[in-house]
């Protein structure tokens, strides 16, 4: 299992990013041995749109199970579900805590965007 985690710095100590598409990073961790890689997100950051759907292509292309983020709006969340990766939103705190709060089962799966698209 992979999970993907937007986080606004390059290691686990990082904080969750509370942006899906406008993230600086996605922290992809393997939960049982806590190793992790670093995607960059900076193909995204400047869109004028679409910045969610190419930042759920980055994060479809790294084969993850699992995305652990803040908020993900409706075009985002559409491309990961495509993609047949499971949704965790509301996520705050650091990188580390989020994925002890999976393993828990603390966490709950998003049944839809939790966010409005800024285009719609």
């Amino acid at each position: 299992m992979k999970i993907a985690v937007t986080s606004n710095g390059n290691d686990l100590s990082a904080q969750v990013d509370p942006r899906f598409g406008r993230c600086d990073h996605f922290i992809v961790i393997d939960p049982h041995t806590m190793a992790f890689d670093v995607l960059d997100n900076k193909q995204s950051l400047d869109l004028p749109q679409g910045a969610g759907i190419q930042a759920g292509k980055t994060v479809a292309n790294a084969n993850v199970d699992v995305l652990i983020t803040g908020n993900c709006g409706p075009k985002a969340y559409m491309v990961l579900e495509r993609a047949g990766i499971t949704i965790f939103t509301g996520a705050s705190g650091s990188i580390t805590e989020n994925i002890e709060r999976f393993k828990k089962g603390e966490l709950h799966a998003a049944k839809s965007a939790n966010v409005n698209g800024h285009w719609m």
